[in-house]
């Protein structure tokens, strides 16, 4: 799991790139509130997606798992960094995509993301990086806990906020009126 500095300084430069462009895309550095927290635990407010830490962390750590094991199985031959490389790359594509007004609507029409209107730049790079801290962990984990913990982690946000990286996916590529309703408390 060594990285050369030139591997390390891509990864750098990827998240910059992507923050840049957010930002760019009129996305807030930080939350509009004007404050940074740690932790948001509200979904269904303004705030949410615009701190550090919030309820689609794990989604975004299990995030790692899947690219670790995705590219280990397709590119076994690339060497720890340049995979990472790859999973990054994947990863702030994805954040600068989700925040599209494109996909915002999406969300906004097809889940219980109501007030979603994208991520600030610091939850964005935050994502990046928890799904960074997936990747490592599941390049040192053994399987079965890799498994375990991603389980776990969908469950137990599942439970807390009706919502979760499966639920995220099928509602943004088949959203399912059953699921909506669900989520929605009924």
């Amino acid at each position: 799991m060594t990285m050369t500095r030139t591997q390390i300084a891509t990864v750098a430069g990827i998240i910059l790139v992507a923050a840049v462009a957010l930002y760019g895309m009129g996305h807030p550095l930080i939350c509009k509130c004007g404050y940074v927290k740690l932790w948001h635990f509200d979904v269904v407010s303004s705030e949410n997606s615009q701190h550090i830490f919030d309820w689609y962390t794990p989604s975004h750590i299990i995030h790692g798992f899947l690219f670790y094991a995705l590219l280990w199985l397709i590119a076994p031959r690339l060497s720890f960094g340049q995979r990472l490389i790859l999973a990054v790359l994947v990863e702030a594509g994805w954040e600068v995509v989700e925040n599209t007004d494109f996909i915002i609507n999406k969300y906004r029409e097809a889940t219980v993301s109501l007030d979603y209107y994208g991520d600030s730049v610091l939850n964005s790079v935050s994502d990046i990086l928890f799904m960074i801290v997936g990747f490592f962990l599941a390049a040192r984990l053994p399987v079965w806990l890799t498994i375990l913990i991603a389980v776990a982690l969908e469950v137990f946000v599942g439970v807390m906020i009706r919502d979760g990286l499966t639920l995220n996916v099928i509602m943004l590529v088949w959203p399912l009126d059953s699921v909506l309703q669900w989520q929605q408390g009924r």
